[in-house]
């Protein structure tokens, strides 16, 4: 195995592939008030995404085991931040949307294949800390990202935030481009000839079936819970504006604190401690945002993301230390599933929330947490990492 790559340039790619990712979450409210657009009109502005994203990433993962990681993970970098500037000159609410499919189309060539790359680099005893550093990065952008769109979109309208997010999103390409250049970035000739077996091998696989259900279930608690909390508080009595809805992803800070131990967690006490250690966390923080009082609203999201992000660790760093071939199309694979899981928990919520308000997507919500659980404990087994 050749020479572990420095850090920084993974926690780079995470930044980069979340930075625009849910960039439009604080600014839903006024995108109805914009377009006139119900609940789950607006809310396609986030599952377009995902489900683009969930589409593209087997793809992408085969195409980087084909032509390399290094040159996918900086070309999609590019393409990204392209489709984010090209957002802001929709002039309607399906032209967002199509932008937003777009940008989708390009994230997983920097998401799932950062996560195989990592595993092509890392000894197995370091993968969890090195996949921990990326979901970090993940955890910064995509916190980066909804505050500025938030504040901007406040501000300047939010054509501007797509422009600033796009700028940001070009300078991170170029800095990753830079900080990859002197990687090398092997190729397997032999992926063409073997990809239908590996397909098929990937699929039924016990242990990658059942990180593939989690990924599921992780997004979706993730999307369903800051989607529809944004209706939540913009409504009596939390009345928040669009820029304190963009602030309220601050909670996201304490994700990118924790994330890095539970990399360490992983390496040391396995994949499936931490997924359900994770779990319980989400659960007490989702029962946490019922309450009337502001204050204890935003400790229970703080610990949703936390959650989410020790536990999309956990089940990313098992599909890599799980396939023993083929790596970015197992990664492609679990993002597909990662990614379909997030497109549901944009769309399924409104059903619950017409016939319930948030007490219903809150229950929607615990239900997947604790399915997530069940899933790793009975499919997942573990890792020799040592």
């Amino acid at each position: 195995m050749t020479k572990s790559p420095p850090l920084l340039p993974v926690v780079l790619a995470g930044f980069t592939a979340f930075l625009s990712l849910y960039a439009t979450q604080p600014m839903l409210p006024l995108f109805q008030d914009v377009f006139g657009a119900s609940h789950l009109a607006v809310s396609f502005t986030v599952t377009a995404t995902t489900a683009a994203v969930a589409l593209a990433a087997p793809f992408v993962g085969r195409l980087a085991d084909a032509w390399g990681k290094r040159r996918v993970i900086v070309g999609a970098a590019f393409a990204l931040a392209a489709a984010t500037l090209l957002a802001s000159t929709a002039g309607t609410l399906n032209q967002v949307i199509f932008w937003r499919f777009v940008q989708g189309l390009a994230t997983p060539g920097v998401f799932a294949v950062t996560v195989a790359f990592v595993h092509d680099r890392w000894h197995p005893s370091r993968a969890g800390t090195a996949t921990a550093a990326y979901v970090s990065g993940t955890v910064i952008g995509g916190f980066v990202g909804r505050v500025t769109a938030g504040v901007v979109a406040a501000a300047a309208g939010w054509r501007a935030s797509f422009i600033v997010i796009g700028g940001m999103s070009l300078a991170c390409s170029v800095t990753l481009w830079a900080g990859l250049r002197g990687e090398g970035d092997p190729i397997n000739p032999s992926v063409n000839r073997s990809g239908r077996d590996s397909l098929a091998a990937h699929l039924t696989s016990r242990e990658l079936a059942g990180a593939y259900a989690a990924g599921f279930c992780v997004l979706f608690t993730q999307i369903a819970m800051f989607t529809y909390v944004t209706f939540h508080l913009a409504d009596a009595p939390f009345g928040l504006s669009t820029a304190a809805l963009g602030w309220l992803f601050a909670v996201y800070l304490a994700g990118a604190a924790i994330t890095p131990f539970s990399g360490r967690w992983i390496d040391v006490h396995g994949h499936r401690a931490a997924l359900v250690t994770a779990i319980a966390i989400g659960v007490i923080g989702s029962l946490l945002t019922l309450s009337a009082a502001l204050a204890l609203v935003v400790i229970g999201l703080a610990l949703v993301s936390s959650g989410v992000f020790i536990a999309q660790a956990a089940a990313s760093s098992y599909v890599g230390a799980s396939a023993t071939r083929d790596r970015g199309l197992a990664v492609g694979l679990y993002a597909m599933f990662y990614y379909a899981g997030g497109s549901a928990g944009g769309a399924l919520p409104s059903l619950f929330w017409t016939r319930g308000g948030w007490p219903a997507c809150v229950a929607l919500v615990v239900a997947v947490q604790v399915t997530t659980a069940a899933i790793a404990l009975l499919a997942w087994t573990d890792k020799t990492l040592a």
